[in-house]
């Protein structure tokens, strides 16, 4: 499994030491910079409400402005894009539908790894001590939980 932590720090060190700590004392390990951004993909996000558009008129304007997908449910719009069209696909979308719920660029998981019910809860501690950090920015993972097993830890 891997786990992406963005941090803005004005001490390296200082987090560098915290975010090793977080994932030694929760069964991890800290990587080089970058090791496993292979694993990931680079890309823009856009959500919008469900009620900003139709589903073919937000797949419409997203392929015009040069998104690359368009996945829709019943809470909202998620356009995806390359990077070096995210501003100008958000831009595009802004002044047809108005101002987006979210917009930013994030690391999105090529494949998941399902994880049991020990692994699981180790991760989910070693999620909750990065998110409490004031440095952190983003956590990105790419496992997948089963339901069987978030319902056994949530009890």
């Amino acid at each position: 499994m891997a786990v992406i932590v963005e941090a803005l720090t004005d001490n390296r060190n200082r987090t560098a030491g915290e975010v090793r700590s977080a994932f030694a004392k929760n069964g991890g390990a800290l990587g080089e910079t970058n090791s496993v951004s292979f694993m990931f993909n680079r890309m823009g996000a856009i959500r919008y409400p469900v009620a900003a558009a139709s589903e073919d008129a937000m797949l419409e304007a997203a392929i015009e402005a040069g998104a690359e997908n368009v996945e829709t449910d019943a809470e909202g719009h998620d356009v995806t894009c390359a990077v070096e069209d995210f501003f100008s696909v958000r831009d595009a979308l802004e002044a047809k539908f108005g101002a987006p719920e979210s917009a930013r660029l994030e690391w999105r998981p090529t494949t998941s790894v399902p994880l049991d019910e020990e692994k699981a809860a180790g991760l989910l501690r070693l999620l909750d001590v990065l998110e409490d950090s004031d440095d952190v920015q983003n956590v990105y993972a790419n496992f997948d939980i089963p339901e069987a097993v978030m319902s056994r830890l949530s009890a």
